[in-house]
């Protein structure tokens, strides 16, 4: 049997705090995603549109709701 590691809502909160984006550590992915959005919109994210190609590639191991928050906030925002 094999075990795939799952990216959660910690997972996708962590990588967003790497990229310098100040996110509580209990948020839920709505806020980590509208957080990212809008300092991406005042001060710009480096690294942001990268991680989340990276993230739509993986989709296949996003838990839903981190999915659901990158197609309603930031897959839009980004575009």
């Amino acid at each position: 049997m094999m075990i795939v590691d799952l990216i959660d809502q910690e997972d996708f909160r962590e990588r967003l705090t790497r990229l310098g984006v100040r996110v509580p550590d209990n948020a839920c992915p709505d806020t980590c995603a509208r957080m990212a959005l809008t300092k991406h919109a005042d001060a710009g994210v480096p690294g942001l549109q990268e991680l989340v190609r990276e993230l739509v590639l993986q989709s296949d191991v996003l838990l839903p709701s981190v999915r659901l928050a990158l197609e309603k906030y930031l897959l839009p925002g980004l575009r």
